[in-house]
Order: structure tokens, then C-alpha cells, then sequence
């Protein structure tokens, strides 16, 4: 089966590798990636699979799926960027090889009893597609979901961190800085009162519990007092317990601004809550076999929880379905993601090698599961019994 699978892949490489750097040239962020989208599309429309776009009522959601096995085989394609800096995350690369591996797969869907279904997730970095396309229902009847992403090593049992995306604005009162300054209530001040108490809480934190923002606004003019300020926050932290802690005691820190100058404050949250990855350990060490096999030597597994890759909405769906979220490694002269000579080297040859191994990989995943009777018939108990607990929900 691996042969059929790898051929198909490889008879589309130039096609996979186009889409990558035309991804990469058009960044589009959270819920505006109409090109790419279109661009990630055409290549399995033209397969024939099977296209339903708009899904879960986001116009940059979309499923595609090729044939009619009772195990149905999820791949998550990612293309959004980042502000400025573009696809310094390499979403390019997700996209190309979650479309490399979806063709490969449909190449031997009948002969392995399998439905191939692409899942076009949006927003990944802010916005929580795959969060509301999960809640939303499009990933019912899915027996496991897959996808790589790049970084600067190979690493199979990614971790991420669980994450809180805050807003927290802050209204006092607008007066004259100089010639009645009595009589405003400075929301900028509250601002860095909260700044200093969230510095100071650091020291105090668990390990794994991170907190990191930017001051979105804080006034328009210097003699202004401000009235209207806002923090943008990320809280995270190992898992969704520990999560919960951090919100609390950032909260607080929060609130002190609000107290201590006499403002009135709102804490809101701007995206779904993402959780941890809790990768599947089969498809798991399916996987370390056919990335090693491909001459690729991901880091030991002692050493992965060492390295968190941040935070991904991917954690949710491998929370609820079996899944794995690995990351292939780039030659990127030793920058990290979100820095913008990662961007750069997201279109190099190093990552044109990562969308066909990374394809690869997955769709041999995906075969290894799917023939071995033990996990197929756990992979699709675990299906009726999501199935079972939705029906509960709904009486």
C-alpha cells in the first residue's frame, strides 16, 4: 500500500511544492484566507474529492473527501499568516502537505477500506478555527486526525501549551493633562499598574504557566489624559487545570490597575479556549517509524516535553479524536518560528522537502492504522462512542 501511496505523491510533487510558495507568496490572515484557500482546493477538486466549502459557517472553512470506506481518515490543512511577517509559521507548508498526503491516501482509499477527508482549518493563530469547527459538529464521524507542522527540528510527540487569548480594556475619563488633570481618571495607568503586578507574578508561576501581551491602545494624544486604554494577552500553561489557576491570579493582577486609578475594566476573551496536544500514542509511534524511515531522526521522546511548540487549536481535536500534531524540521539557519527569516526559509529547499516527507509520512500513518484490525477496531469504537455521548447531549 505504502508504494501506491508514495507514487501519487510524488507524481504531484511540482504541484505541492507550487502551492507552497504561492500559499507563501499571498499571506492571508485568520478568516480572510480566500486565495488560499481556492489555491489548496484545486488540486483536490481536481482528484476528484468531493468539495463542501463554508463549513461550520466560516466562509474559509471547507471539508473535501474522497471515497467511501467505513474509516474515515482526517488531514488538517492550515494557511493563515501572521501580521507583518507572513507565513513565519509555515502554515504554507501545512497546507501543501495535508493536500500531498490526502492524495496519496485516495490512491489506495478503496483497497484500505477509507474515507480520505481534508479539513480546511482557518484562524489557527488567532481565532480558533478547528475549536468552532469542532463544537460545530464537521468533525463527527472522524476516526483520526493528522497533520505536521514545521519548526527547526523534527520532533514526533509534539507538545503544546493549553491558551487563554485576553483582551482587557480599561475606561476612565478623559480630561486636559495640564490644566485639569484632577479631573481624569487615567486608563493608561491602570495599564501599567496591571503590567507590573503581571511582572511581579512571574516569579510565583508554575512551572509550564506563561503570560505575554502588548498594550493595544493607550490614548491618542499627550494632553489627553486617556480614557479608553486595552491590554492583548496570551495566558498558557501545561494543561487546562493549570490554565484555570493562571486566569484567576492574572486576573487579579488585572483588576489592581482598575483599583488602584479608578477605572472601570473588562475582561473578554477573544478566541475559544485552545488545550494541550494529547497526541494518540498508535498513530504516534506509526509515525516515528515512517518519518525515520523516510531518513529523518526526530528528537528523543525524554526530551519533548522540553519543548513546547506554543499553542495550537489542533490540541482540541486530539483531545476528542485520536490525533498527532509532529513537527518536521526546515533548514532554517537556525531561526525559530515567528521570526521573519523563519518566513523566509518556509519556501526554501529544506521546506519543499518537508511537504513531501511530511505527506508521506502521514498517509503511511494513515495505511499502517487502518491495516492493523486491533487499532482500526479501536479507532472506530471510539467514533460510536463520541457518537453516543453527542446523542446524549442532544436529549
Amino acid at each position: 500500500m505504502f508504494g501506491a501511496a508514495d507514487t501519487a505523491i510524488e507524481t504531484a510533487r511540482e504541484q505541492l511544492l507550487a502551492l507552497s510558495h504561492s500559499i507563501h507568496a499571498e499571506p492571508e490572515l485568520a478568516f480572510e484566507e480566500f486565495r488560499s484557500v481556492a489555491k489548496t482546493i484545486e488540486p483536490l477538486r481536481e482528484r476528484g474529492f468531493r468539495i463542501e466549502s463554508g463549513v461550520a459557517e466560516l466562509p474559509t472553512a471547507f471539508t473535501a473527501e474522497y471515497g467511501h470506506g467505513d474509516l474515515v481518515v482526517g488531514i488538517c490543512a492550515e494557511y493563515d499568516a501572521l501580521p507583518e511577517i507572513g507565513h513565519a509559521c509555515g502554515h504554507n507548508i501545512i497546507a501543501a502537505s495535508a493536500v500531498g498526503a490526502a492524495l496519496g491516501l485516495a490512491a489506495v482509499a478503496d483497497a484500505c477500506d477509507i474515507t480520505v477527508k481534508v479539513f480546511g482549518t482557518p484562524a489557527e493563530e488567532s481565532g480558533g478555527g478547528k475549536v468552532l469547527m469542532l463544537d460545530r459538529g464537521v468533525f463527527d464521524g472522524v476516526a483520526m486526525a493528522m497533520m505536521i507542522h514545521p519548526g527547526p527540528e523534527d520532533i514526533a510527540g509534539a507538545h503544546s501549551l493549553a491558551l487563554a487569548d485576553l483582551s482587557v480594556t480599561y475606561l476612565g475619563r478623559e480630561s486636559h493633562a495640564s490644566a485639569a488633570p484632577q479631573y481624569g481618571r487615567n486608563a493608561l495607568d491602570a495599564v501599567t499598574i496591571a503590567q507590573v503586578a503581571l511582572g511581579l507574578l512571574r516569579q510565583h508561576l508554575l512551572p509550564g504557566q506563561q503570560l505575554h501581551g502588548i498594550v493595544g491602545s493607550g490614548g491618542v494624544a499627550p494632553n489627553i489624559v486617556p480614557g479608553h486604554a486595552e491590554l492583548l494577552y496570551y495566558l498558557r500553561a501545561v494543561d487546562s487545570a493549570a490554565l484555570d489557576d493562571l486566569m484567576q491570579r492574572a486576573s487579579a493582577c488585572f483588576e489592581a490597575g482598575a483599583l488602584a486609578t479608578g477605572c472601570t475594566h473588562d475582561i473578554r476573551k477573544l478566541a475559544p479556549t485552545y488545550t494541550e496536544l494529547t497526541p494518540d500514542s498508535a498513530l504516534l509511534c506509526a509515525y516515528r517509524e515512517q518519518i525515520r524511515d523516510l531518513g529523518r531522526e526526530p528528537i528523543a521522546p525524554e526530551l519533548e516535553a522540553a519543548r513546547p511548540l506554543g499553542s495550537t487549536d489542533m490540541g482540541n481535536v486530539t483531545n476528542v479524536i485520536p490525533g498527532i500534531h509532529p513537527v518536521i524540521g526546515i533548514d532554517a539557519g537556525g531561526a525559530v518560528t515567528h521570526q521573519p527569516a523563519f518566513a523566509a526559509a518556509a519556501i526554501n529547499a529544506s521546506a519543499d522537502r518537508a511537504v513531501i516527507d511530511g505527506a508521506t509520512a502521514l498517509a503511511r500513518t494513515a495505511i499502517q492504522l487502518a491495516g492493523d484490525k486491533f487499532h482500526r477496531d479501536r479507532l472506530s469504537e471510539r467514533v460510536m462512542q463520541r457518537q453516543f455521548l453527542r446523542q446524549e447531549d442532544i436529549r
